[in-house]
Order: C-alpha cells, then structure tokens, then sequence
C-alpha cells in the first residue's frame, strides 16, 4: 500500500511539472477515438468507410531465442444507411492463422447524447480493452493486467445504450451481454474449466463463437471529461458465468463475477501519463476448483502507473516518446477454501522505452521490460520488445 501512495503522489507531481501543450487528437485523451468511435464519426457524407491497424512484434526473452510474429491485423468497415443508423465491424487475423470477428454492431442515434447499440461489442472496461490500437499506447505489448484480469481484447454480443451529457462532461455507456463461461463437460461425468490462477479470467472470452448463456451481465462505464486534458474513467461489471444446459446443475459450474475499474489519462503540452486499477472479485471458487482441478483464486488485482515525455519539439509532426511503465498483478490476491496462495502469480513488470511516431498511424516501438514475481527464487525472464504498428 506504502508503493502505492508513493507512486501516485509521483503521478501527481509529473502532471504538476509538465510543459508543453498537447493538442493531438492522438495524444489528447479528451479527443482520443478509438477505432470503432472513428468509424462512427468517419463518414463525412460517404456511406462506406474502410480502415485498418496491424502490429508486428519481436520478443526477445532473456537467454532464449526470439519470436517474430504478425501479432494481429484488423480491418474495419462501417456502412451509414442514414443520419441515425450506422453498422461497424472489426475482422481480425492473428499470428496468420486465425480470424476472429472483434466487432459488429449497429449503432441507432437516437439524439445527439443518446445512442442505441446492439451486437458484438467491446466490454468497457479500463483503458486498452477499448483502445487498443497500436499508436493509442505506449509499450510493444500491452499491460498485463490488460491481458490477465480485464482481459483485453474482452467482447461480447449484448445490447445498450450510449452518449454523453456534455454539461456535465460526462460519457456514460450500460450494456447487457452474455458472460464469461466458466466450464464445459468433460466428456464423461465431470467438468473442465477454462479459468484459471494462472490466466486469470482470460481463457473465459467466448468472442460470440457459438456463445452460450443462461443468465446476463451488466456492464457500465462512466467517463469524466471536466478538466483540461484529464479523463476519468470509472468501470462497473457484475453477473455470473455461463454453463451449457447439461452442466450448469453441477456444482461449481458457475461462479460470481464483480470487476470495478478506475483509470485515468493525462496529457500536457508534451507530457501525457495514464493510471488503471482493477479489481475482480469471484463468488464459488472453492466448488469451482473442486469440480475442475483449476487454482482460481477468489479476487483478482491489478494496477499500473504510466509517463511519458515527448523527445521532440511539440511543433514536429513526428513524436518521440520516452516512457516507464510500474505494474503490479494478481491473480491471486485471495483465495478460498483449501486453496492455497501461489506467489508466483503476484507479478510486478517495469517497463521502459521508446515510442517513435513517425507519421500519424505509424508508430516504432522498442522497450525492455524487468519482470518478477513474489514466490522466493523463482526466475522471471526480463525480455526485450521490438514492434512496428499501424493505424488508418
């Protein structure tokens, strides 16, 4: 707790000391659009808009060999039918040899603040579940806590509302999905699980691949936009995984889920930093595990802090950032019943480096990350990344 008190009061000084004025739609969190919000805002007139982002990477753990990969490579398409209906859609292919469908949902204006929504759609919650194209964030690979608890890229088909009350600068978003799902048969008369302490909630997205559900989710997320170059994020899910009709009787096939998200973004002048803090806390782990052999632990935590300072003179189109990133997880953070702590699921990754925008939508990057964990002398890999990333 002593860390973390420190680190924010550190947060606060940079924001306090930063020079120079950032006025990037990129860079400006206030103005910041992910892709789908591009899709939506895009069209200027035309019916059909078309984009793209794509990541390559190279991660070089310590002492081991390399792994160059084509990590993803999405393409967008929107499609106005009029000034109130538009549909948006995200084809992804990862690591060239799997296609998912990230989004696809039509969006219903039904006043300039209000919007209905209805499809495939990102869960919002934290920062990079909903901006998560390659020159919205610094680092070759995303935050772990991004990946293991929130868990990015997290979608689901559900139907909401959406807008802002721009009096109160304030976004707000409320959907109904279906849920993670926590088990299936396996084959004879128990259960496998799919989450575990080791992958978190991650193994949970059914990426509306012949989903199940047999109970809904509530989703809900409020942004705050009140002070210059400052955006407050607050994040709300709850409900209960889904099971299949033939199991989900079984005790321990489902389980509770509570996540509550605070994130913040920051920029001025050259100067921009971030902040995210998730908790995750899950009810009938104890006849979870005991159904399907897993290690979920009972509540699951995560936060990082993050600044940045742009190299170059804020006139430059081009942008260099040199940026460090504190993070700390865990998948762990209780446990329940006989279950046990494993330490080496509380994880801390340093990251630093650099970020090289060398035209809007393209972005180098290259970092080194330090990476540990709290189980006594076990030996975490410290890794070196490499990426190029595109966004149009």
């Amino acid at each position: 707790m002593k860390k973390i008190v420190v680190l924010f009061t550190m947060f606060t000084v940079l924001i306090s000391a930063a020079q120079t004025m950032q006025d990037s739609i990129t860079f400006d969190p206030q103005k910041q659009l992910n892709a789908a919000q591009r899709l939506l805002s895009g069209n200027y007139g035309k019916a059909v808009t078309v984009g793209a982002y794509g990541e390559l990477t190279y991660n070089q753990p310590e002492a081991k060999n390399g792994e160059l990969d084509v990590q993803r490579l999405v393409l967008l398409f929107g499609y106005k039918f009029n000034d109130k209906t538009q549909f948006v859609t995200e084809l992804e292919l990862e690591h060239v040899e799997e296609v998912f469908v990230e989004q696809a949902f039509v969006n219903y204006a039904i006043a300039s603040n209000v919007s209905l929504r209805g499809g495939l759609m990102l869960v919002p919650m934290g920062i990079v579940n909903e901006f998560h194209e390659p020159t919205t964030f610094n680092g070759v690979e995303r935050p772990a806590v991004d990946n293991v608890i929130v868990p990015s890229t997290w979608r689901e088909i559900g139907v909401g509302v959406t807008g802002r009350f721009n009096d109160l600068s304030l976004g707000y978003q409320a959907y109904v999905f279906n849920g993670f799902k926590s088990t299936a048969s396996d084959g004879q008369s128990g259960l496998s699980g799919f989450l575990s302490g080791s992958s978190g909630l991650r193994g949970g997205r059914q990426k509306a691949i012949q989903s199940t559900v047999d109970s809904p989710t509530l989703s809900v997320k409020l942004d705050y936009y009140g002070l210059p170059g400052l955006r407050l994020g607050l994040s709300g899910y709850t409900g209960k995984t889904q099971a299949e009709d033939d199991i989900e009787e079984f005790d321990g096939a489902n389980i509770g889920v509570t996540m509550l998200g605070l994130d913040a973004r920051y920029a001025y002048q050259r100067f921009t930093a971030r902040g995210q803090f998730v908790y995750a806390s899950l009810k009938d782990t104890e006849a979870y595990n005991v159904a399907t052999g897993k290690d979920l632990g009972s509540a699951l935590q995560g936060w990082y802090l993050e600044g940045a300072y742009n190299l170059l003179p804020q006139s430059n189109q081009q942008r260099l950032f040199a940026f460090l990133r504190y993070e700390q997880y865990d998948t762990h953070a209780d446990t329940a019943g006989s279950l046990v702590r494993n330490d080496a699921y509380n994880r801390t990754d340093i990251t630093t480096g650099l970020s090289y925008h060398i035209a809007p939508g393209v972005v180098l990057k290259g970092d080194y990350q330090f990476r540990d964990n709290a189980l006594a002398g076990d030996q975490v890999d410290d890794r070196l990344n490499f990426g190029i990333g595109v966004w149009f």
